[in-house]
């Protein structure tokens, strides 16, 4: 039985990505829409295609035909279905504040939202299926995000030292983290923009002369607002910005955001591997659907003391792995070199995307090529081999 297939995946035009980036790495013009994600899984609202010698197969279709098999039999009995969705991102503009409900919460609302009626489609649904939404991101480049609630020494230096935010630290000190925050969000927006005006009026020339730096915050709250379509309210997200931890991840380096971590991505380009879900509950810096009420429901309310991952190198020395306590993925960098083959032995469907150079790949009697840009699929109970002749940089994407 065939075990290796080349992969196609799905390019999703969002209106934060970048236009040249994704277009760029998968050797494709761009026509000028934003490239915001290139999805290689099984999710039904976008899967990537097989290629076999029939056609191009949807990967959810073409792993449904034998999944015991093709899936191997510990996730086939976990899951039964594909469990992750791996991701190339170009953050070009700001992500929304968002946070991701656990298991539990999306299957309530999966299963809510569609007694109500709402379509899988329609522009107000939170829901988009039952799944939780784990999820790990290594940096291609220099990347910035925010990440969870800061300590609570910083948080209240950084509420003391904004007069725009002194009157905020008696509620700060009364009611912590959840009273603070569901307190800001659900400001009238006229109320907010009090609060946040003066903030904004005053950092919005400094920006427009270059004199902001990127690791504080006050660049970020005027860059939201300067990329911005004109509004008559400020946006609320920017006390996240304030609020939340700032971090700067560099190339290699990978961070892991669980259910109910609230977080947004600022900046840059990454991989990012998660649970198979779309599910994603907005508070604000975006256009798309804001549910506050939902929002709050769903973040946990406690300091973050941010970890940023350097993966582990496995034995061959070859393979770096970026361990979670995510049981649906598992996600690794491997770098190779002329006359240094990486053997791998699957347990479980891999997927691989090449992010530099050119490779083969073999197992028994299939051989494929590959260059930048391009991805591939192994099914479970594959022994396999991939070789360069320079230098190459895949990452791969499996179920531990």
């Amino acid at each position: 039985m065939k075990k290796v297939f080349g992969l196609k995946g799905r390019v999703q035009h969002y209106a934060w990505g970048g236009q040249t980036y994704i277009p760029k790495l998968l050797g494709t013009s761009s026509d000028h829409r934003p490239y915001a994600e290139y999805w290689l899984g099984a999710h039904v609202n976008a899967p990537a295609l097989v290629l076999t010698e029939e056609g191009e197969i949807p990967l959810d279709a073409f792993l449904k035909t034998n999944a015991k098999v093709y899936l191997g039999e510990t996730t086939f009995n976990r899951f039964g279905k594909l469990p992750f969705l791996f991701k190339v991102l170009d953050v070009h503009q700001m992500l929304s504040i968002q946070v991701h409900p656990s298991k539990i919460e999306a299957e309530k609302g999966f299963k809510r939202e569609n007694e109500l009626g709402i379509p899988l489609t329609a522009l107000n649904r939170n829901y988009k299926d039952d799944n939780h939404k784990p999820e790990i991101m290594v940096a291609l480049g220099e990347f910035w995000l925010l990440h969870g609630f800061l300590p609570k020494e910083d948080l209240f230096e950084v509420l003391h030292k904004n007069p725009e935010f002194t009157a905020l630290t008696a509620i700060f000190l009364k009611d912590g983290y959840k009273g603070l925050y569901r307190y800001v969000m659900e400001l009238p927006l006229v109320e907010s923009d009090k609060i946040l005006r003066p903030l904004v009026n005053k950092l919005l020339p400094l920006y427009a002369e270059n004199k902001l730096s990127k690791s504080s915050p006050d660049y970020w709250a005027a860059k939201a607002v300067a990329e911005a379509d004109q509004a008559d309210h400020l946006d609320r997200g920017i006390f996240s910005i304030y609020f939340f931890n700032l971090l700067k991840v560099n190339k290699g380096e990978a961070v892991f955001q669980d259910a109910g971590v609230p977080h947004a991505y600022l900046e840059g380009q990454n991989i990012e591997l998660m649970a198979n879900s779309d599910n994603v509950l907005r508070g604000g810096l975006t256009p798309k659907h804001i549910d506050v009420p939902e929002l709050l429901k769903h973040i946990v309310f406690e300091e973050t003391k941010p970890e940023i991952l350097k993966g582990s190198l496995e034995g061959n020395g070859i393979e770096r792995t970026y361990k979670s306590p995510a049981p649906d993925f598992e996600l690794s960098e491997i770098n190779l070199y002329q006359n240094k083959p990486f053997k791998g032995k699957s347990n479980s469907v891999e997927i691989y995307i090449l992010m530099e150079g050119e490779i083969v790949v073999r197992e028994q009697e299939t051989s494929l090529v590959l260059k930048k840009g391009e991805s591939f699929l192994i099914l479970a109970g594959a022994e396999y081999q991939i070789s360069t002749s320079s230098h190459a940089v895949l990452y791969k994407a499996t179920t531990p």
